[in-house]
Protein backbone atom coordinates (compact mmCIF):
# COMPACT_ATOMS: atom_id res chain seq x y z
CA UNK A 1 0.00 0.00 0.00
CA UNK A 2 1.46 3.38 -0.99
CA UNK A 3 1.86 5.97 1.71
CA UNK A 4 0.84 9.58 1.25
CA UNK A 5 2.85 12.29 2.95
CA UNK A 6 1.88 15.92 3.47
CA UNK A 7 3.75 18.50 1.37
CA UNK A 8 7.18 19.57 2.54
CA UNK A 9 7.12 22.46 4.99
CA UNK A 10 8.89 25.67 4.00
CA UNK A 11 11.16 27.31 6.51
CA UNK A 12 10.23 30.89 7.22
CA UNK A 13 13.15 33.25 6.79
CA UNK A 14 13.97 35.52 9.71
CA UNK A 15 12.99 38.75 7.98
CA UNK A 16 9.64 37.14 7.05
CA UNK A 17 9.05 36.28 10.71
CA UNK A 18 9.92 39.83 11.68
CA UNK A 19 7.59 41.24 9.01
CA UNK A 20 4.80 39.05 10.38
CA UNK A 21 5.53 40.19 13.95
CA UNK A 22 5.44 43.85 12.93
CA UNK A 23 2.15 43.34 11.11
CA UNK A 24 0.64 41.62 14.14
CA UNK A 25 1.91 44.39 16.42
CA UNK A 26 0.27 47.00 14.19
CA UNK A 27 -3.06 45.16 14.38
CA UNK A 28 -2.84 44.36 18.09
CA UNK A 29 -2.16 47.99 18.95
CA UNK A 30 -4.90 49.36 16.74
CA UNK A 31 -2.65 51.44 14.52
CA UNK A 32 -4.46 53.08 11.62
CA UNK A 33 -3.41 54.55 8.28
CA UNK A 34 -0.96 57.39 8.88
CA UNK A 35 0.23 56.17 12.27
CA UNK A 36 3.99 55.80 12.65
CA UNK A 37 5.98 52.82 13.84
CA UNK A 38 8.65 53.26 16.51
CA UNK A 39 12.10 54.33 15.26
CA UNK A 40 14.07 51.51 13.63
CA UNK A 41 16.67 51.31 16.39
CA UNK A 42 13.96 50.95 19.04
CA UNK A 43 11.97 48.49 16.96
CA UNK A 44 15.05 46.31 16.36
CA UNK A 45 15.79 46.25 20.09
CA UNK A 46 12.19 45.33 20.95
CA UNK A 47 12.23 42.47 18.47
CA UNK A 48 15.73 41.33 19.36
CA UNK A 49 17.01 41.44 15.77
CA UNK A 50 19.71 43.34 13.93
CA UNK A 51 19.02 46.62 12.13
CA UNK A 52 19.83 44.83 8.85
CA UNK A 53 17.14 42.18 9.42
CA UNK A 54 14.64 44.82 10.48
CA UNK A 55 15.42 46.84 7.37
CA UNK A 56 14.75 43.78 5.19
CA UNK A 57 11.44 43.23 6.96
CA UNK A 58 10.35 46.84 6.49
CA UNK A 59 11.30 46.77 2.80
CA UNK A 60 9.26 43.58 2.37
CA UNK A 61 6.28 45.20 4.09
CA UNK A 62 6.63 48.30 1.92
CA UNK A 63 6.84 46.21 -1.24
CA UNK A 64 3.51 44.52 -0.47
CA UNK A 65 2.03 47.91 0.39
CA UNK A 66 1.27 47.71 4.10
CA UNK A 67 3.73 50.40 5.25
CA UNK A 68 5.45 53.36 3.65
CA UNK A 69 8.99 54.39 4.55
CA UNK A 70 9.23 58.18 4.38
CA UNK A 71 12.55 59.96 4.53
CA UNK A 72 12.62 62.20 7.58
CA UNK A 73 9.28 60.92 8.85
CA UNK A 74 9.90 57.25 9.63
CA UNK A 75 7.75 54.26 8.73
CA UNK A 76 4.03 54.90 8.35
CA UNK A 77 1.13 52.44 8.27
CA UNK A 78 -0.94 52.50 5.07
CA UNK A 79 -4.66 51.94 4.58
CA UNK A 80 -3.84 48.68 2.82
CA UNK A 81 -2.61 47.08 6.05
CA UNK A 82 -6.17 46.55 7.24
CA UNK A 83 -6.83 44.43 4.14
CA UNK A 84 -3.69 42.29 4.52
CA UNK A 85 -4.03 39.22 6.74
CA UNK A 86 -1.39 36.92 5.27
CA UNK A 87 1.76 39.00 5.15
CA UNK A 88 4.31 36.21 4.65
CA UNK A 89 2.23 34.72 1.83
CA UNK A 90 2.01 38.14 0.15
CA UNK A 91 5.79 38.56 0.39
CA UNK A 92 6.36 35.14 -1.14
CA UNK A 93 3.91 35.79 -3.97
CA UNK A 94 5.91 38.90 -4.76
CA UNK A 95 9.15 36.93 -4.71
CA UNK A 96 7.67 34.28 -7.01
CA UNK A 97 6.84 36.79 -9.74
CA UNK A 98 10.08 38.78 -9.48
CA UNK A 99 12.05 36.91 -12.17
CA UNK A 100 9.31 37.44 -14.76
CA UNK A 101 9.03 41.13 -13.90
CA UNK A 102 12.79 41.54 -14.30
CA UNK A 103 12.79 39.72 -17.64
CA UNK A 104 10.01 41.92 -18.96
CA UNK A 105 11.59 45.09 -17.69
CA UNK A 106 14.95 44.18 -19.23
CA UNK A 107 13.39 43.43 -22.62
CA UNK A 108 11.42 46.68 -22.72
CA UNK A 109 13.90 49.09 -21.18
CA UNK A 110 16.96 48.01 -23.17
CA UNK A 111 15.01 48.71 -26.38
CA UNK A 112 13.72 51.97 -24.93
CA UNK A 113 17.27 53.09 -24.09
CA UNK A 114 18.48 52.28 -27.60
CA UNK A 115 15.64 54.25 -29.18
CA UNK A 116 16.24 57.14 -26.78
CA UNK A 117 19.87 57.33 -27.93
CA UNK A 118 18.72 57.52 -31.53
CA UNK A 119 15.76 59.87 -31.08
CA UNK A 120 16.45 62.09 -28.05
CA UNK A 121 16.03 65.84 -28.32
CA UNK A 122 17.68 68.57 -26.28
CA UNK A 123 14.52 68.81 -24.18
CA UNK A 124 14.68 65.05 -23.54
CA UNK A 125 18.29 65.35 -22.36
CA UNK A 126 17.32 68.22 -20.07
CA UNK A 127 14.59 66.10 -18.45
CA UNK A 128 17.03 63.21 -18.00
CA UNK A 129 19.57 65.56 -16.38
CA UNK A 130 16.89 67.02 -14.10
CA UNK A 131 15.94 63.51 -12.94
CA UNK A 132 19.59 62.67 -12.22
CA UNK A 133 20.02 65.87 -10.21
CA UNK A 134 16.81 65.22 -8.27
CA UNK A 135 17.88 61.68 -7.38
CA UNK A 136 21.38 62.79 -6.39
CA UNK A 137 20.04 65.50 -4.09
CA UNK A 138 17.62 63.08 -2.42
CA UNK A 139 20.38 60.52 -1.79
CA UNK A 140 22.73 63.17 -0.42
CA UNK A 141 19.96 64.21 1.98
CA UNK A 142 19.69 60.63 3.25
CA UNK A 143 16.84 59.41 1.06
CA UNK A 144 16.71 56.36 -1.17
CA UNK A 145 16.17 58.19 -4.45
CA UNK A 146 12.90 56.39 -5.21
CA UNK A 147 11.14 59.34 -6.85
CA UNK A 148 14.28 60.36 -8.73
CA UNK A 149 14.66 56.80 -10.00
CA UNK A 150 11.10 56.84 -11.27
CA UNK A 151 11.62 60.23 -12.91
CA UNK A 152 14.78 59.05 -14.65
CA UNK A 153 13.24 55.96 -16.17
CA UNK A 154 10.20 57.99 -17.16
CA UNK A 155 12.41 60.56 -18.89
CA UNK A 156 14.29 57.86 -20.78
CA UNK A 157 11.01 56.27 -21.86
CA UNK A 158 9.73 59.65 -23.08
CA UNK A 159 12.98 60.17 -25.00
CA UNK A 160 12.36 56.95 -26.94
CA UNK A 161 9.35 58.63 -28.57
CA UNK A 162 7.56 55.28 -28.76
CA UNK A 163 3.95 55.54 -27.65
CA UNK A 164 3.46 51.78 -27.59
CA UNK A 165 6.54 51.08 -25.48
CA UNK A 166 5.49 53.85 -23.11
CA UNK A 167 2.08 52.21 -22.76
CA UNK A 168 3.67 48.83 -22.07
CA UNK A 169 5.88 50.34 -19.37
CA UNK A 170 2.81 51.95 -17.86
CA UNK A 171 1.08 48.57 -17.80
CA UNK A 172 3.83 47.07 -15.61
CA UNK A 173 4.37 50.28 -13.64
CA UNK A 174 3.11 48.92 -10.31
CA UNK A 175 5.28 45.81 -10.60
CA UNK A 176 8.33 47.91 -11.48
CA UNK A 177 7.63 50.09 -8.45
CA UNK A 178 7.76 47.01 -6.23
CA UNK A 179 11.19 46.05 -7.57
CA UNK A 180 12.33 49.68 -7.27
CA UNK A 181 11.38 49.86 -3.59
CA UNK A 182 12.96 46.50 -2.92
CA UNK A 183 16.22 47.34 -4.67
CA UNK A 184 16.68 50.87 -3.34
CA UNK A 185 16.02 49.65 0.20
CA UNK A 186 19.32 47.76 0.22
CA UNK A 187 22.46 49.37 1.70
CA UNK A 188 24.53 51.19 -0.89
CA UNK A 189 22.07 50.48 -3.70
CA UNK A 190 20.84 54.08 -4.24
CA UNK A 191 24.39 55.25 -5.04
CA UNK A 192 24.99 52.25 -7.33
CA UNK A 193 21.68 52.85 -9.09
CA UNK A 194 22.54 56.52 -9.63
CA UNK A 195 25.88 55.52 -11.16
CA UNK A 196 24.04 53.17 -13.51
CA UNK A 197 21.68 55.98 -14.50
CA UNK A 198 24.61 58.22 -15.33
CA UNK A 199 26.11 55.58 -17.60
CA UNK A 200 22.78 55.23 -19.43
CA UNK A 201 22.44 59.01 -19.73
CA UNK A 202 25.92 59.42 -21.18
CA UNK A 203 25.28 56.77 -23.84
CA UNK A 204 21.98 58.45 -24.75
CA UNK A 205 23.69 61.84 -24.88
CA UNK A 206 26.38 60.39 -27.15
CA UNK A 207 23.72 59.05 -29.50
CA UNK A 208 25.01 55.48 -29.17
CA UNK A 209 22.07 53.01 -29.20
CA UNK A 210 24.22 49.92 -28.59
CA UNK A 211 25.97 51.48 -25.60
CA UNK A 212 22.67 52.76 -24.19
CA UNK A 213 21.09 49.32 -24.46
CA UNK A 214 24.13 47.67 -22.85
CA UNK A 215 24.16 50.22 -20.00
CA UNK A 216 20.45 49.72 -19.37
CA UNK A 217 20.82 45.94 -19.42
CA UNK A 218 23.66 46.13 -16.89
CA UNK A 219 21.61 48.48 -14.74
CA UNK A 220 18.52 46.24 -14.71
CA UNK A 221 20.70 43.24 -13.86
CA UNK A 222 22.27 45.14 -10.98
CA UNK A 223 19.05 46.46 -9.47
CA UNK A 224 17.42 43.03 -9.79
CA UNK A 225 20.01 41.54 -7.45
CA UNK A 226 17.65 41.23 -4.50
CA UNK A 227 18.62 37.73 -3.44
CA UNK A 228 17.59 38.20 0.18
CA UNK A 229 13.97 38.23 -0.91
CA UNK A 230 14.31 35.85 -3.84
CA UNK A 231 16.43 32.97 -2.68
CA UNK A 232 14.80 29.83 -1.42
CA UNK A 233 14.87 29.39 2.33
Amino acid sequence: MSESFPPRLLRTRLYEQVAGQISSWISDNGLAAGDKLPPERELAQRLGVSRATLSQALVALEVVGVVEVRHGDGTVVTARHQQSTRIVEAIRRHADRLPEVIETRDALETKIAALAAARRTDDDLARIDDALAFMEADIEAGGRGVEGDERFHGAVTAASHSLLLARLMDEIGDLVKETRLESLGQPGRPQDSLAGHRAIAEAIRAGDPDAAAAAMHAHVEMVSDVALLREAP
